[in-house]
């Protein structure tokens, strides 16, 4: 599975820089009835140990195409306008971010989330992973994992799960849980029985 999710990344990168951006919002995110088949086929399962996590066994950001990232990747595909520089750092544009529907034509004021903190995939399966899977995981273009969002929201989330952090925008708690569970199921990641509860009342939602 993770050789064919490196090579559809890389497919989906040179197709983001190569070509005018419409999308707005990460790919993959399954329906709202896909979402729920994935979620009850989820292992519930307690929260592993965090001993031996380190983020450097996450390996991000890599490069993607030319002098391109992940980051620079990402924010030209969630943003609208976007001009890059011939280091590919964006030089201006616009984004909004999903979590609060705040609007920025600063790179400098948006993080990158990765979705799945990558603690919470440590402690729910990763740690078992090569860091080659890891670094897949932390740069994984071709599912829901990677948005563009405020910078102080995405520290207020930091390694939480739903069931302790939703987006401030309620009207994207929808959304979220859809995509928490594509990549939770893409990874064949545990959930714990608060986060299932969580994810099921935000699915409600939709």
């Amino acid at each position: 599975m993770f050789s064919s999710i490196v090579a559809s990344a890389l497919l989906l990168s040179s197709t983001v820089l190569g070509a005018p951006l419409e999308r707005r919002s990460p790919p993959g995110i399954p329906t709202t009835a896909t979402a729920k088949s994935y979620l009850a086929a989820l292992t519930v399962a307690a929260a592993g140990s965090q001993d031996g996590y380190s983020r450097d066994l996450f390996p991000t950001w890599i490069t993607i195409s030319g002098t391109c990232n992940t980051r620079e990747t990402v924010l030209k595909r969630d943003g609208t306008d976007v001009v890059v520089n011939a280091a590919c750092a964006a030089t201006s544009g616009t984004w909004v971010s999903p979590y609060d529907g705040a609007t920025w034509t600063a790179a400098s004021d948006l993080d990158i989330d990765h979705l799945v903190p990558l603690s919470n995939a440590w402690k729910s399966g990763a740690s078992a992973w090569t860091t080659a899977q890891r670094q897949t995981f932390a740069n994984d273009l071709t599912n829901p994992q990677l948005l563009a969002v405020t910078d102080n929201v995405n520290e207020s989330k930091s390694d939480s799960g739903p069931e302790d952090w939703k987006p401030p925008l309620s009207s994207y708690w929808c959304t979220y849980a859809k995509m928490w569970v594509k990549v939770k199921t893409v990874y064949d990641l545990t959930i714990t029985s608060a986060e299932k509860t969580a994810l099921t009342s935000m699915l409600d939602t939709c």
